[in-house]
């Protein structure tokens, strides 16, 4: 970890756009990372060695390996739910290399006990297997390995947009899928002891796999959603983290539990006498673990984004039908001892050998395509389901979009007029009166207190509303806007034209797919505005653009006078959740000022306005630059959302930093070390508290005698709208 800053600052040196920026950082991963994995992947064949290779022995090996998952099981929970929430990425890295340390110094002590003695007979190259039986198996294993990982790719996928996509929801998926593996290996390691031709064991397992794949396939899409569960009833989050696992080990335990019995099947099918036990584990574990790579990576990368998770999974129906194929041959359906000749045994094994292709053809038909809904709705789909069903007559619902890419999922839909767009089950952006509000002031506000701003950069596109409030003013040259996902800009230019100004068509429109804080540290423009637009506080991932360290990265970006406008949600958080973001903020930004999308006092969306300097806003200056011709846009824009003049728009006004000071006392901040602000957020993505958070927050509202300055009536009108509420 100490080597992190370095590497860090010889990539920001080196880093530029597209394929070859990719390839690097996969080098920088691979250099970073292979040496301790390397090393991890070493301890396992490295104790098979003091096991007697046999069909028998070689059971020992499946309960090593499920052993070594157990361990990883519990550290996946232990480090998402307790090491991570409560401390650091630094305690939790100085606490696993405490743990291998006792490990080692207890490896060092038995060793010293018990001196390792090889067979007797010496070991054989290949201990007397056959070499097209072990190109076999080996092809097999790598094959489960393909599937597994592509596998967990996918369902995490799905499983996440279900659950909700926090912290918490990866930690329990990774850990029910090593759970089933694990749980399989010991099976596995069982059915060793007794079966005289594991390949055929280890055939029926792959065969097996392609039924799971389909029955994961089947739940997913037909029977989860539909659960009549509202995840939103209780408060507590503990509920729904045993939902979640109940309902992830439904999904996916009986095909983790064949991924898991089919390693020490694969050992057993070719463990021989006088053969060396590491070499055999190496070899196998080895070509497993080839496979699995190169399952993550194409269904990452390729069969997901290109063909969606539909194909997808009948893809993986059609591998491991493969290599149950491969292992399927009738060499391995013959008992020890049986003649390949014998009449019984012909007609048998290519019989036998054909129900895989037929499995194949069979199941991948029972794939069905993910429901729109799922994407949409994700962890509320019961509830809107409901309600879609009890509106249907009166205000049908029409899908003009869904699309399955890289980074997301999305849906667009039509209601009666209302376009809603949805990322990974959560509302992205709409045409709402008040949607339209929020994301209209997250464009005008900075761009009205940063008179003659020339060039903007946006984080995260949207239904590209935001960005199209910049297109009314005359005096911005350059827009340039990063955005993850490939899918969303042109599906939003195409069915929110008409509420975003046609932005992608403006010439000053520049559309990055990059990472918002990537770009800003390996570039170095500096702009006028900053607007950061991520989704809600509880995603993962979402944290790093709320983080101390990427608000230094924008105000290093920032010219001289620039603004940075942050949008803050105040739903599905709680009071410390939103506590931490307002505390960290004004920690870069000492004098910064809070806006809500309402007049009055209600409001669910917040947006934070840092400058470097103090902020000063003079109202009649203001109003004369909307009355001014060039500015006919952005008044037609604003009115569109409510909003007649200057003071209007100014009396949206929540707070400043100076405000809030007594209620941030104590909170945490968020930053890169830690990322606290995802698990607090995590924890409380059920909750209804933001009327109360707004009405905590406008208690500590002051009319700020030294932001607004301007004639007598224009302040005396907004101390009217600014006084708090009885």
């Amino acid at each position: 970890m100490s080597a992190l800053p370095s590497v860090a600052s010889f990539y920001i040196g080196r880093a530029d756009e597209g394929f070859p920026n990719l390839v690097l950082r996969g080098i920088i991963c691979a250099v970073c990372l292979l040496p301790p994995t390397i090393l991890m992947g070493a301890i396992f064949p490295i104790l098979c060695r003091w096991i007697e290779s046999t069909n028998t022995s070689v059971s020992r090996m499946g309960q090593l390996y499920a052993a070594n998952i157990a361990g990883a099981v519990f550290g996946s929970l232990w480090a998402g739910f307790y090491l991570l929430r409560v401390y650091d990425l630094t305690t939790a890295t100085h606490t696993a290399v405490a743990i291998n340390i006792i490990v080692a110094s207890a490896a060092f002590g038995l060793a010293a006990r018990k001196h390792y003695r090889p067979s007797a007979c010496g070991f054989t190259k290949d201990g007397g297997a056959q070499t097209g039986i072990s190109a076999r198996i080996y092809i097999a294993i790598a094959l489960s390995g393909l599937s597994a990982l592509g596998a967990e790719v996918m369902w995490t996928r799905l499983l996440s947009v279900l659950f909700g996509t926090t912290v918490y929801t990866f930690s329990i998926i990774l850990a029910t899928f090593l759970f089933g593996i694990g749980i399989g290996s010991g099976i596995g390691s069982i059915l060793t002891r007794w079966t005289q031709r594991p390949q055929l064991m280890f055939g029926i397992c792959q065969l097996a796999v392609a039924a799971s794949i389909a029955w994961t396939s089947w739940t997913i899409a037909k029977s989860l959603p539909y659960w009549p569960v509202d995840t939103s009833l209780s408060p507590s989050p503990w509920f729904n983290f045993q939902l979640d696992v109940l309902r992830a080990l439904w999904a996916m335990l009986s095909a983790t539990l064949l991924w898991g019995a089919s390693f020490p099947l694969a050992l057993a099918s070719l463990a021989a006498r006088a053969q060396d036990p590491g070499r055999l584990a190496a070899k196998i574990y080895g070509a497993n673990t080839f496979g699995a790579i190169v399952g993550a990576l194409t269904f990452s990368f390729l069969a997901i984004p290109r063909m969606g998770t539909m194909r997808s999974q009948q893809i993986l129906i059609g591998i491991a039908c493969t290599a149950a194929l491969v292992l399927l041959t009738p060499q391995s359906l013959r008992f020890p001892g049986q003649l390949y000749r014998e009449p019984a045994f012909r007609w048998r094994g290519p019989l036998i050998s054909g129900i895989p292709i037929i499995a194949a053809l069979t199941l991948t038909a029972t794939v069905s395509e993910t429901p729109w809904q799922l994407i949409a709705y994700g962890r509320r789909i019961a509830l809107m389901m409901y309600s879609d069903r009890r509106d249907s007559n009166t205000y049908p619902i029409s899908v003009l979009y869904r699309g399955e890419g890289l980074n997301s999922s999305v849906v667009i839909t039509d209601q009666s007029g209302l376009r809603i767009i949805y990322v990974n089950g959560n509302v992205e952006a709409s045409n709402a009166a008040d949607d339209m509000r929020l994301e209209r002031i997250a464009g005008h506000i900075p761009a009205l207190v940063r008179a003659g701003a020339r060039d903007v950069f946006i984080v995260g596109f949207g239904a590209g509303i935001t960005a199209g409030s910049f297109i009314t003013y005359p005096e911005v040259k350059s827009i340039s806007i990063a955005e993850l996902e490939p899918l969303i800009p042109p599906a939003s230019a195409r069915f929110f034209r008409g509420e975003n100004e046609g932005v992608l068509n403006d010439p000053r429109t520049r559309v990055v797919y990059d990472d918002g804080r990537h770009y800003l540290q390996t570039h170095n423009k500096s702009f006028d505005i900053i607007t950061s637009d991520p989704v809600h506080l509880w995603v993962k991932g979402t944290s790093a653009l709320y983080s101390r360290e990427y608000f230094e990265i924008v105000r290093h970006h920032l010219k001289a006078g620039g603004v940075i406008a942050q949008w803050l949600p105040l739903y599905d958080g709680d009071v410390e959740a939103i506590k931490s973001v307002l505390a960290t903020f004004f920690e870069v930004f000492p004098n910064g000022t809070v806006w809500s999308n309402h007049t009055g006092n209600s409001g669910y969306d917040l947006v934070l306005l840092g400058q470097v300097g103090p902020t000063k806003i003079n109202v009649d200056e203001l109003q004369r630059r909307l009355d001014r011709p060039d500015y006919s846009a952005v008044i037609a824009s604003l009115r569109a959302v409510g909003f007649q003049s200057a003071v209007d728009i100014l009396a949206t006004y929540l707070g400043q930093a100076s405000d809030l000071h007594p209620l941030l006392l104590g909170a945490q901040l968020n930053l890169d070390r830690n990322l606290r602000l995802q698990y607090l957020a995590g924890l409380e993505m059920n909750s209804r508290a933001s009327e109360p958070i707004y009405h905590l927050l406008s208690s500590y509202r002051r009319f700020p005698e030294t932001l607004f300055v301007g004639s007598e009536n224009y302040i005396q009108l907004l101390r009217a709208l600014l006084k708090p509420s009885n």
